[in-house]
């Protein structure tokens, strides 16, 4: 699978382009701030339905503008498939696959495989646990639609119990039979999320540990452990247990939206004592595993988004990196980055394999090769 065509309509910086791009490499080349980790954006939004940044649909609109249009033309194995988004200010968002409209946005995840390693990243090391279950939860939902279905459904239940609690402290009354309905579906949804979670884990640390093996050259060690109160205790009897203090707090204490990932090196945690090429060879090998678990799940190569990847990490991980996109087990990739000599470096490793360079420049893309 691979994107043949791009057209961008008043996207953040974007004012307007019709892209075509290469099969296999395509690179961009321009200072920082001038539109490329938007252009990496688009993609990413014709994949998940929104920007990797997660901003509200009015603040990707270009300043001035009230609406914006992303189109791409994709080829799955020669086959078309046509992707198309619009938004306009105080109007719903239109998604369309094939010129027909999606009636739910969630139905289209999983559809065109993506995965894209940038700065941003940084956060699943230093932010809150919610960044790295939703790290999970964007991988797993990519090839099982069912967890989606399950993420959702226990999202919703745990909003209701939620309310149910507020409204008790707020009447100053209980009732066991309307807390139980809610108990209920987090309990049958929730456990099916926590072994699909176990699952993935399990089966992306000895990948994760092969690509860090890899680009650092053996000579650091990474650990990623699944924290869950599931591991250990019976959801139910979690639920019954902190039922005084849920209506105490007016929020539900424990279950799965409680999870995280112990993130370390050397035995160690990396947040803390990580360096930072340290942290982003961590994330890149992270990313890495991420695409090869899609890929021989869905058995389809994701498009790969590397945005400024080299900046902090010395000459010897860049080397390593290098070699790694320039293998065939890669599919259609991005690359943006300031300095042309990375870019170079890849193009020689590829070795005559197809690529195009553009130039971006406030706002305005050129193809130049």
């Amino acid at each position: 699978m691979f994107i043949r065509n791009l057209n961008v309509l008043n996207y953040k910086n974007l004012i307007q382009a019709d892209l075509q791009f290469s099969p296999k490499l395509n690179c961009f080349i321009g200072n920082n701030g001038v539109g490329k980790t938007n252009l990496l954006d688009c993609f990413f939004y014709l994949s998940f339905c929104k920007s990797c940044f997660n901003l509200p649909d009015s603040q990707n609109i270009r300043h001035f503008e009230d609406f914006f249009v992303l189109q791409g033309k994709y080829d799955f194995g020669g086959e078309p498939e046509d992707v198309y988004c619009g938004f306009k200010t105080g109007h719903k968002k239109i998604f369309r696959r094939n010129k027909k409209e999606y009636e739910r946005l969630s139905d289209h995840i999983g559809v065109l495989p993506l995965v894209m390693i940038s700065p941003a990243d940084s956060i699943l090391i230093q932010g809150s646990s919610e960044e790295r279950r939703r790290f999970m939860d964007s991988v797993i939902s990519q090839y099982d639609r069912q967890y989606l279905e399950c993420l959702l459904k226990y999202n919703r239940a745990l909003l209701q119990r939620n309310n149910l609690l507020k409204y008790f402290a707020s009447k100053n009354q209980f009732e066991a039979d309307s807390l139980d309905v809610w108990n209920e579906q987090l309990i049958i949804t929730g456990k099916k999320i926590f072994n699909k979670r176990v699952q993935f884990i399990n089966e992306l640390l000895p990948v994760f540990q092969k690509y860090y093996d890899f680009i650092c050259q053996g000579h650091e060690k990474v650990q990623l452990e699944y924290q869950s109160q599931l591991n250990n205790h019976d959801f139910r009897k979690l639920l019954e247990e902190s039922l005084g203090k849920d209506l105490v707090l007016q929020y539900t204490t424990t279950g799965i939206h409680k999870d995280d990932l112990d993130l370390k090196i050397e035995d160690y945690p990396i947040k803390k004592l990580g360096s930072q090429g340290q942290n982003k060879t961590y994330l890149i090998s992270l990313k890495f595993a991420q695409f090869d678990f899609i890929r021989s799940v869905n058995k389809v190569k994701p498009i790969l988004l590397l945005d400024d990847i080299f900046d902090k990490l010395d000459s010897s991980r860049v080397g390593q990196i290098v070699k790694l996109v320039s293998d065939s087990n890669f599919g259609q990739i991005f690359i943006t980055d300031t300095n042309r000599e990375h870019l170079d470096g890849i193009i020689r490793e590829v070795g005559g394999a197809d690529f195009k360079i553009f130039v971006v420049s406030d706002g305005q893309i050129s193809l130049i090769y």
